[in-house]
């Protein structure tokens, strides 16, 4: 205990005085970075040009080419390495319009896989889910969805996020809508389980049934974010509408007004599709058999264009490499980046990379992942490796203060075992680190829905990070010998010793059940 107390006094004096005499490759870096930085029109060549990269589709192929030509022309040797397949799918238009009581067209999207609607649509009415006693009151009312579209998520008691209502409301107001609002959503819950159908199984009943399509809304707790995931009908369309077009029509329905849509959602089935992942290097001099690698998933859920989950990571990872290829052409130690495919799905990308490639596994120095949004790292943990924080230290000690001076660390910490691709490679023993981002209001706003765009990019946080990661791997290739690979005991929740992550195999066959 004592030997780690006076590590991480040592790590806060190393933090805490920024390097006079710079390294002048270090220099470089800023440098280019401050001078001559390409994250603006990466960004938009990915995300405006490209658009979102939704594992099978026509947009993830083209971004894994685009990125291996973009590599070459900045002189970077590039490759795709398949990994597996996908049901392939490619996103159409998608109108909704509200035909009675009166004309709007309303916001919302048809779910990724979705089937599609009938050319030009279909016009149903909006029914939602009745209250019955029990699944047999239920199947009983089943025949009444034929020709008909149903709504099957709640609807949100108030359109206001809590921190609009802590900011202006009283403390009774508030206090009494969340109690009110906690009720509602009951009312609602015991509806969906009088059905005895979980949310896989619900859809797909309904459409059996004879229903025109399914609606649904999943608010992500911002103005104007919904989360958007996949559909799980297999014949008929699966759209999510905004909060307020959803709350309209249920008010509607459940008044007896009888709303009616015509829903126009085109997509295409593409069949079977290799999944890839792209895979950069710029090859070491004197040891060019150990790596430092850079990594971050590719892919994307396809609501916005996937922006900060995981654009900024993506573009980020490219700018080091452009950066390094630059100030530091003829590396120690071969500089690798992975650009993971289907990490959405289960990180399956990376650990087929991990699964594919044993031999390399220990041969890599360290790893950088970056994935949670367009902020500035504000956290780094030590991944249960004893001695991380000796040499992470000491290699962010030459990353300019003013990047490193809110950072917290976490030595040695506990190996991550899921969550983004980084946990691939620590279950492998890798020692494999998260840069881990501020906010900005990531999971409200930007963490798979709908606004996740370009805009939402805060370029100088990115530029930040892209300064400390190329920094980092300067110095981990630099480093003499092989960092030390000496793992803790990993302590779980309850606060007792648990294993170390087991490595997991991916799915190379997906979305096809």
């Amino acid at each position: 205990m004592k030997k780690r107390y006076l590590a991480g006094m040592g790590l806060m004096l190393l933090f805490a005085v920024n390097a006079q005499a710079q390294d002048p490759v270090i220099e470089k870096i800023i440098k280019e970075e401050t001078e001559n930085s390409q994250l603006r029109e990466i960004g938009h060549e990915l995300m405006d040009g490209i658009g979102p990269r939704l594992v099978g589709s026509p947009q993830m192929q083209q971004a894994h080419d685009w990125a291996v030509e973009k590599y070459q022309s900045w002189g970077i040797e590039a490759r795709n390495e398949q990994w597996g397949e996908w049901r392939g799918w490619d996103r159409g238009i998608t109108h909704i319009d509200m035909v009675e009581p009166w004309v709007r067209s309303l916001a919302g999207m048809q779910l990724a896989w979705s089937p599609a609607s009938p050319q030009g649509g279909a016009k149903g009415e909006v029914v939602t889910l009745p209250e019955v006693a029990d699944e047999a009151g239920f199947k009983a009312w089943l025949p009444n969805v034929k020709g008909k579209y149903v709504m099957i998520s709640v609807p949100q008691y108030t359109g206001r996020p809590d921190y609009n209502w802590e900011e202006w409301a009283t403390d009774e107001s508030f206090a009494k809508m969340k109690e009110e609002r906690a009720a509602f959503e009951e009312a609602w819950n015991k509806r969906v389980e009088a059905t005895g159908l979980g949310r896989r199984e619900l859809p797909q009943a309904l459409e059996e049934a004879g229903a025109l399509g399914i609606i649904t809304s999943y608010w992500s707790r911002g103005f104007g974010a919904n989360k958007i995931f996949s559909a799980y009908t297999k014949n008929v369309p699966t759209v999510d509408l905004s909060l307020e077009d959803y709350g309209m029509l249920y008010r509607l329905a459940e008044s007896g007004k009888k709303p009616v849509i015509n829903l126009n959602a085109q997509s295409k089935e593409t069949g079977v599709q290799p999944t890839f992942n792209t895979i950069a290097e710029i090859k070491g001099t004197e040891k060019p058999d150990e790596y430092v690698m850079l990594s971050a998933h590719f892919d994307s859920w396809d609501g916005g264009t996937g922006a900060t989950d995981n654009g900024t990571g993506t573009i980020m990872m490219m700018e080091v490499m452009r950066v390094l290829k630059e100030v530091y052409p003829n590396p120690k130690r071969t500089i690798l980046v992975g650009h993971w495919g289907s990490e959405e799905q289960g990180l399956n990308g990376s650990r087929a990379f991990v699964e594919d490639h044993p031999e390399m596994m220990e041969k890599i120095q360290a790893l950088f992942n970056q994935d949670n949004g367009t902020g500035r790292v504000a956290n780094v943990s030590g991944q249960g490796f004893v001695d991380s924080y000796e040499y992470l230290g000491r290699w962010m000690s030459k990353v300019p203060r003013d990047i490193t001076r809110d950072i917290e660390t976490s030595f040695p910490g506990n190996p991550g075992g899921g969550g983004s691709d980084y946990a691939s490679f620590v279950a492998a023993g890798v020692p494999a680190f998260s840069l881990s981002s501020l906010s900005w209001s990531y999971f409200n706003y930007t963490w798979h829905t709908n606004l996740d765009t370009y805009d939402k990019i805060v370029f100088d946080d990115v530029q930040n990070n892209v300064i400390m990661a190329a920094i980092m791997v300067y110095m981990a290739c630099e480093e003499p010998e092989m960092v030390s690979r000496e793992v803790r005991v990993p302590i779980g929740r309850n606060g007792e010793p648990t294993e170390w992550p087991a490595q997991r195999s991916p799915t190379r066959k997906g979305g096809m059940d």
